[in-house]
Parts: C-alpha cells; sequence; structure tokens
C-alpha cells in the first residue's frame, strides 16, 4: 500500500470539495490498514475518522488517534458505555438511545435516511424528535447517498430531503454532511461542514466529466513458486477449465483466493512478469494461482504483479474487479485475509515490522516487494 499515493487522493478530494476530510477508515481502512491509513492521514488535519463498529473505534484509540471518531452504523444500547469509555462518537436515531446517551452529555451525530432504507431515522418521521433533540442536541447530522455515481436525480431527491431535515431541527448542528467519494467527486464543493470519502481515498475512482481521478494506491503481489512445462491437451488446476493448446510453461505463485486474489479472475485475469503481460491459467485456488508464461523469461523466484498500476501494465482495483465481475469495495476488503502488508510513502520504504501485532507507529509496514518466503504481499 502507498501510503503517499494515499494522502494524495485525500489532498485531492479535500480541495475538489472545499471542506475537511471525515475519512472512512472503517472494514479494517477498506482492508488496507485502519491504522496506518489513518495515521498517514493526520497530516491533512481533517475533522475526524469513520468507522463501523465501536471495535475499529477503539483499534484507533488504542493506536494513538486522539481525533474524533464517529460509528456510522448502529449500535445496540449495550455498547453505549464502551462507546463512553474509548470517546467514540455513536450515530443514533431512535429515542431511547438519544435519551439514554444525551445523559452522557458526550458528542452524537443524528443520522438521517433519506431513502437508502438502511439505517437512521426516516427523513419524513424526524418531526417526532423535536422536543428530544432540543433537549439533547446533537453535534452533527448526517444522511448517507446510495446512488450519486448515476446520472439520475436520485441524488438530488436524498439532498432536498436532507436539506428539509437540517432547516427544520431545533438547531443547526455544529456538523452536517452527507457526500460520500461518488457524491463529492460529482457536486464538487460542499454546501455543508465536511466530507466522507471513503474508496477514492484507496484509489478507486468513478468516471465522471470535470471529477478528480484517483491515483492507485495498493498493490498485489505473488512469488513464483513452481514452474512446469504442461503438454498439449493436459489441463491446469480443478475441474479442467484451462486445457493447453501447444506445449505451455505454466508458472505457479504461493497466492490464492484466501489472500484476496478473487477465484473469479480465473482464466481472465493477469499479471505483470518481467515486463511482460501473462494470463491466468486455470481456476485460481485457495493458496494457488498458475500463470501461463510460456515464452516469457521466468524463473523460480521472480515477482508477479497481479495488482498495481496500469501505468505498468497491470490492472487496478477497478478494473480486475471488473474482469471478476465483483465490486471494488468487495475486492479491497477481501485483503483483509493472510496477505502480507507492505508499506511504502512514494518510492521511500518504511522500516519492516509485523503487520499482524497491533500497530506501534510508525515502525511497521515495509517494502511493497514479495518477502524472500513463499509468500504473498499487498
Amino acid at each position: 500500500m502507498d501510503l503517499g499515493a494515499l494522502v494524495q487522493n485525500g489532498r485531492t478530494i479535500a480541495a475538489h470539495a472545499g471542506r475537511p476530510l471525515l475519512p472512512m477508515v472503517k472494514a479494517d481502512g477498506y482492508g488496507l490498514g485502519a491504522v496506518r491509513a489513518a495515521h498517514a492521514l493526520e497530516s491533512l488535519q481533517p475533522w475526524g475518522f469513520g468507522v463501523a463498529t465501536v471495535e475499529e473505534g477503539i483499534e484507533l484509540r488504542s493506536s494513538g488517534i486522539d481525533r474524533p471518531i464517529l460509528v456510522c452504523t448502529p449500535v445496540l444500547r449495550t455498547e453505549l458505555p464502551r462507546m463512553a469509555d474509548a470517546r467514540l462518537t455513536p450515530a443514533l436515531h431512535d429515542p431511547e438511545s438519544i435519551g439514554e446517551w444525551g445523559k452522557t452529555g458526550l458528542p452524537w451525530h443524528l443520522s438521517v435516511d433519506t431513502g437508502m432504507s438502511r439505517a437512521g431515522i426516516p427523513w419524513f418521521l424526524v418531526a417526532e424528535l423535536h422536543g428530544l433533540l432540543r433537549t439533547h442536541p446533537p453535534q452533527g447530522v448526517f444522511t448517507h447517498f446510495h446512488s450519486a455515481e448515476l446520472p439520475d436525480d436520485t441524488a438530488a431527491l436524498q439532498l432536498e430531503r436532507f436539506t428539509t431535515v437540517v432547516e427544520a431541527l431545533p438547531q443547526r448542528p455544529e456538523l452536517v454532511h452527507a457526500e460520500n467519494s461518488a457524491a463529492i467527486q460529482r457536486f464538487g464543493r460542499s454546501a455543508f461542514d465536511v466530507v466522507r470519502p471513503g474508496i477514492f481515498l484507496y484509489g478507486v475512482g468513478v468516471p465522471m466529466p470535470n471529477a478528480p481521478a484517483a491515483v492507485p494506491v495498493v498493490s498485489m503481489h505473488g512469488r513464483v513458486v513452481d514452474i512446469r512445462e504442461v503438454p498439449a491437451g493436459d489441463t491446469v488446476s480443478y475441474l479442467q477449465t484451462y486445457r493447453a493448446v501447444g506445449d505451455r510453461r505454466i508458472a505457479t505463485l504461493a497466492l490464492g483466493y484466501a489472500d484476496g486474489y478473487p477465484r473469479a479472475a480465473s482464466n481472465r485475469g493477469w499479471a505483470m512478469l518481467n515486463g511482460r503481460r501473462v494470463p491466468v491459467a486455470g481456476l485460481v485456488t485457495m493458496d494457488m494461482t498458475m500463470l501461463d508464461v510460456t515464452g516469457i523469461p521466468c524463473e523460480l523466484g521472480d515477482i508477479a504483479t497481479l495488482l498495481g498500476n496500469p501505468a505498468e501494465g497491470a490492472p487496478d482495483v477497478s478494473r480486475l474487479a471488473f474482469h471478476a465481475e465483483m465490486s471494488p469495495y468487495e475486492l479491497l476488503t477481501r485483503m483483509r485475509c493472510r496477505i502480507e502488508r507492505r508499506y511504502v510513502v512514494g518510492s521511500e520504504s518504511l522500516p519492516a515490522g509485523g503487520e499482524r501485532a497491533h500497530p506501534s507507529l510508525p515502525n511497521d509496514g515495509g517494502l511493497r516487494t514479495v518477502p524472500d518466503s513463499n509468500g504473498a504481499s499487498g
């Protein structure tokens, strides 16, 4: 993971919105490491950070993050004491939880459903909370766009509903926020107080007119651990989905779907190996992926790049997700598996350390290359 590219994307999206960031680092930083992502983004002076669970918030607190941490997903009332102990900010919408949290005097944000039908109080019912909101005023109020990347009027409708809610509150909260990555790209300068970019930070943007593009952040590499000659007619991997047309040379990488490389990329994906594009041969297995390296230089220990920078010939997250017929979000978050994480800032490598252990910043991370063992890295 290139932390320099992460920060560059944050700077780009903040400039486009003209507002401070509330970066989303949920799902372990979209699978790439929440603690490392949050500490890198500190350089942009964000308002705070967004997570999905109490545990994610506690992890950030334990790593030294002192800014506000908004838990955007609804939590049960039984979780509120833990949130208070960790100084986390809940997103609330039901009267009982608002009343209970309000007694603490700690900040909270009102979650409003303007069409997502997933969480938050329906926008047309907010008036029923008027008295409670006067007694326990929220620090913030927010909603979430469900289809801002689509060229239709749904985002405008949600924005209209949300604006109606904000104007009808007993008093305007300190923080009003709504835009996710796609909405920031689409609308540009925000009329609200902070914006909540997520996947754009991690290198995935939506192509839109006059919208900024994200630079790649993540790469995935595997080391060649076996090379064999496969005669014409023989098959590779399970279920015989690849049959050699002529004699082929097949290289095996010590990396599979248990490491986050999608099985759906079987016979569709490709890698860059020694400057050449080589196709995935056969079904991707749990621990290994095979490449057809016929006619190119390849030796044991060589490094293949299965995910990286398109300028270097590798598929980026969007392209690999497209070929695997999956969401880029899903592809990224699957990298929370056993794959070894290594970090760089541009071309500068960070000191190596144990990624699986709780990071003691800034001394974990390492090179964006494959270790000397047979493992994989991202």
